[in-house]
Order: C-alpha cells, then structure tokens, then sequence
C-alpha cells in the first residue's frame, strides 16, 4: 500500500539562537485535509517553529517537504509561493474597510479603462466575497460592513476566511482563539470544520484550550522543551490527558540534559 503524500512534513529540524536551541529535532507531519492541533507551554517553541514554517527564520539543520518535495523557505513571499498562510491572534485586517475590501486586501480586482486609468470592480469583488462566504457558511450581517463593527470572533473569522480564500493550501492559525468567549470562539471552530470539509485546506492550529482542539482537530502534537513529545489522533486522547501531559514536568532525554535549555 502506497502511503499518501503529506501536504508539509518537517524532518530533524534544529534551530539554535546563540546559546539557546529553541527547537530539538523537530518531526512533524501534516496530512492534506487533515487539521493537526500543536499544544504545549508558553516557551515550548510553538513560535518558532510556525516562523520557520512562514520562511520567517530558517533551520540550522533538517529538511521541509511540501507535497513530498523538499522545499527551502527562505522569505514569507517563499512561503506563500507554496500556498501556506498564516493567521496570528493580531489580525492583518483593516478595520475601517468592508469585509469585502478586506477580502480582496492587496490582490483587488482592477479594470483598466482605456488601457491607462485603473478601477476598481467592486461590485465582482462584492459578488465573489459573498458567494465566498456562503461556501464557507460564515454569516456576518453584511459584506458591505466595517470590519470595525464585526465582533472578536467574526473578525478572526474574516481573517483566516481571506488567508484561505487567497488559494492557501496550508493554514497555519497561531493562538486565533485566544482572548476569547465561548460564543465568538465557536465561530472560529465552525469555520476551521466548514474548511475541514472542503478538503483543499490543510490546518495547524496552536491553542490552549484543549477541549477546542479535541473537537476540531484530527490529532495533537505536544511540543515541550523544543522538541515533539506526543503524537496522537485526537479520538485517542482526552482534555484530561492532554491537560496532565502539559503541566506535568518533562525531563530531557539524558543525553541532552545539563545542555542550554529551550525558548
């Protein structure tokens, strides 16, 4: 049996800043349509890694496979080159445009009359973002609405909706749940499953609320100390699992103990 082609898989990655070796080793894997949950402490490395991931910073040693193919990201343009996008808890939206126009942020729909003088198609632009978002089933009241008027949730929402709509075939959410309720975090988790069942998107999502991550996601990785200590479906695992494997205590394996400690 031939076994499928990850969408990104990371192999004995290590990256070093000076002294301190922010990440150990790291394997990761990441199945097309699948949603992958990344946990663990604040200083685990969850940042680093999404960085490397980004073309933000580059390893020090290892290889990164996009569709079976080794890849070298060396700018966040590389990155998005090979269709990864990335939503962070700090939103790239502008709040005093329409959701449509935020939609369409950098990449607008230009009609250049006579050759020479540039116009706007806001009304194609308004159309696509509206057929969209009903794919997707992300109600907001209005596409035509101030993204400053939407709430927490909705505007998270628009966020990870345009990084997926711009062709991203790998969404890497960093922390897109955090600081909020109940009610506006559900919004998020219905978008992440709406996308779930496209099929087109691969999902890394890092949060700390682990009951969220075990109803969305396909599995969890734990990330400790720099380096992956758990790997698991999250039908396999529970809240009270995960909750004891983060705060209990984790030695490094001997042979790295007594060395610089991680970020």
């Amino acid at each position: 049996m031939i076994e499928p082609i990850d969408a990104i898989a990371v192999q004995h990655v290590t990256k070093r800043f000076g002294a301190v070796t922010a990440l150990r080793d790291i394997n990761l894997r990441l199945g097309k349509g699948e949603v992958l949950g990344l946990i663990g402490d604040n200083g685990a490395g969850k940042s680093t890694l999404i960085k490397i991931l980004t073309g933000y910073h580059r390893p020090d040693s290892g290889r990164i496979m996009i569709d079976g193919n080794d890849v070298a990201l060396h700018s966040v343009s590389d990155a998005r080159e090979f269709g990864i996008e990335t939503v962070y808890q700090d939103l790239a939206l502008v709040g005093e445009l329409a959701v449509y126009e935020n939609m369409f942020l950098g990449r607008e729909i230009v009609l250049n009359l006579f050759g020479m003088i540039p116009i706007l198609r806001r009304r194609r632009m308004r159309e696509t973002t509206v057929q969209y978002l009903s794919e997707i089933r992300l109600r907001v009241p209005s596409v035509d609405e101030k993204v400053a008027a939407l709430s927490g949730g909705q505007r998270q929402a628009i966020a990870v909706a345009r990084s997926a709509f711009s062709s991203a075939r790998i969404l890497l959410l960093d922390e897109p749940l955090a600081a909020m309720g109940a009610r506006e975090g559900a919004v998020i988790l219905d978008l992440v499953r709406q996308l779930k069942a496209r099929g087109d998107v691969s999902i890394i999502i890092i949060a700390h609320n682990y009951s969220q991550i075990v109803s969305v996601c396909d599995r969890v990785n734990l990330l400790q100390h720099g380096a992956i200590t758990f790997d698991k479906k999250t039908a396999d695992t529970t809240v009270e699992e995960l909750t004891q494997l983060v705060a209990s205590e984790y030695r490094l394996p001997p042979a790295a103990e007594g060395r610089d400690q991680s970020v």
